[in-house]
């Protein structure tokens, strides 16, 4: 092995031994502290240790360079010798703050100052762990599962205590985990699961799942399970009105019902990061609104703050749903019946009219259409506008690339500036959509962005979002 060779060999093996290193540190400060760790966005609980090493290698598509672990690793050792209260706190601008000052103090000293605050001791937000019910187990409602499971943490946030659905077969149970165990596009559950078929549950990294069957919420009972002051997710889309999702209320043991789809009528339709201000108060049925509506409103709300917004035109590139038929075949809609692994579908989207109800300036500013793709996951939504002010593709690219960084929109807007990424790459996205700046068109005060998303999995990250914020589960961010 020559020289050059040794080097890039020796290199790796030191930064791979310092990320397993953390391993063990970031899952004690998770499991007994509450504390989340992140590098840009990028979460790195439960995460092995060559995940870790890409999640610091993430951040050259942000910033200009990786951030090593051999920077990193010295400032989780210090955050690992406080008794910090629970928090989310993002280790990657933790580290770009400490390499900025050039060492004028001490890591222990920065850590000290930057974390002070959240230096108080082990501490619950919630008194107790709140139950939550999924009312529906297909695409979303097993993702939703997933992630609930993830970070049930120590046990004393958020706990998913049962699923109803409709019984399918004898062995219906069985069927069930298997379909949370693997999925073709997400791929294999992170964890152990197995199934008490006397106790009709699935058992999920130790959680209990109870499968309930039935198709009318109103005549559920959850209090016989055990599950008290529930909030259930429908993840149907049978029901989207408030008589329809208001069965859920009159079963015993439910206070709040989440519905993932667009909500008709007076539901406040909630895009988790820009409107929160309407959760909370005596309401206690919300929508997650559309994956697209969440896709595009951020950085739409992100535009017209710094540009305002005349007016436009949103086109979604969306991969083909459930909803569709696999070959040729009847559907009540118009050429949804036409089979979507093999065209594409031109049809309608109410994402464009619904950006009102959370960005109630925009109201009757913009039209939509959508076609549907023959892929099965990501979709891309491109947003046509024209500005109240000109500007720059530059100016637009480093306005919306702080906004994913360092605004209140940081958890919903991510950015790439890779020439090389395709839809594929952002299966798993946990953010509501990605802004590919290379695609940036500006022409004065026109403009053209392409907007990622995961339909799937960056969606129901927003419905998790909303969840938190309506049971009081909100993490103070560091730094």
């Amino acid at each position: 092995m020559d020289n050059k060779a040794e080097q890039y060999f020796n290199d790796w093996a030191e930064r791979t031994e310092l990320a397993e290193a953390m391993v063990p540190i970031i899952g004690n400060l998770y499991r007994n502290n509450g504390v989340i760790f992140t590098i840009y966005g990028r979460s790195l609980i439960n995460r092995p240790p060559i995940k870790i090493l890409r999640a610091h290698r993430f951040a050259r598509q942000i910033l200009e360079n990786e951030i090593s672990v051999r920077d990193s690793f010295p400032l989780l050792q210090a955050i690992s010798k406080l008794d910090l209260a629970p928090c989310k706190i993002d280790l990657g601008k933790l580290t770009v703050a400490y390499l900025e000052q050039a060492s004028q103090e001490s890591v222990e000293a920065f850590i000290a100052r930057e974390l002070g605050k959240m230096n108080t001791g082990k501490a619950s937000i919630l008194s107790e762990p709140r139950d939550v019910v999924l009312y529906g187990f297909g695409r979303i409602g097993r993702l939703l599962a997933r992630l609930l499971i993830e970070q049930t943490g120590g046990g004393n946030k958020l706990r998913l205590r049962a699923a109803v659905v409709r019984k399918g077969s004898d062995d219906d149970l069985i069927k069930r985990a298997s379909l949370l165990r693997r999925d073709s596009v997400h791929g294999r559950f992170e964890g152990v699961i197995k199934v008490d078929e006397a106790e009709n549950a699935i058992i999920a990294n130790g959680n209990m799942i109870k499968i309930i069957y039935s198709d009318a919420p109103e005549s559920i009972d959850y209090t016989a399970y055990g599950i008290h002051d529930a909030v259930v997710i429908d993840n149907t889309g049978k029901w989207r009105d408030r008589e329809g999702l208001g069965r859920h209320l009159k079963a015993k043991g439910v206070s709040k019902v989440i519905l993932t789809a667009p909500g008709k009528g007076d539901i406040p339709n909630i895009v988790y990061g820009v409107n929160n201000e309407l959760i909370g108060g005596d309401e206690n049925i919300f929508s997650a609104a559309s994956c697209t509506t969440n896709a595009i409103v951020p950085v739409l709300k992100a535009v017209s703050d710094k540009f305002g917004i005349a007016y436009g035109h949103v086109e979604t590139c969306h991969s083909y749903t459930n909803d569709q038929n696999l070959i040729d075949n009847y559907h009540k809609k118009p050429r949804r019946g036409r089979s979507a692994p093999l065209n594409m579908v031109l049809t309608e989207t109410g994402a464009a009219k619904a950006v009102a109800k959370a960005l109630p300036e925009l109201k009757g500013k913009l039209t939509g259409n959508a076609i549907r793709v023959p892929t099965p996951n990501v979709s891309m939504a491109i947003l046509n506008l024209t500005l109240d002010n000109s500007t720059s593709v530059e100016e637009l690219n480093s306005y919306l690339r702080d906004a994913s960084l360092n605004s209140p929109l940081q958890n919903q807007i991510d950015y790439t500036n890779s020439p090389e990424v395709v839809s594929s790459d952002f299966v798993g996205s946990r953010y509501a959509g990605v802004v590919d700046s290379l695609a940036t068109i500006v022409d004065g005060n026109r403009c053209v962005l392409y907007v990622w998303y995961d339909n799937e999995f960056g969606y129901s990250c927003q419905v998790i979002g909303l969840l938190e914020e309506l049971v009081g589960l909100k993490l103070p961010m560091l730094p």
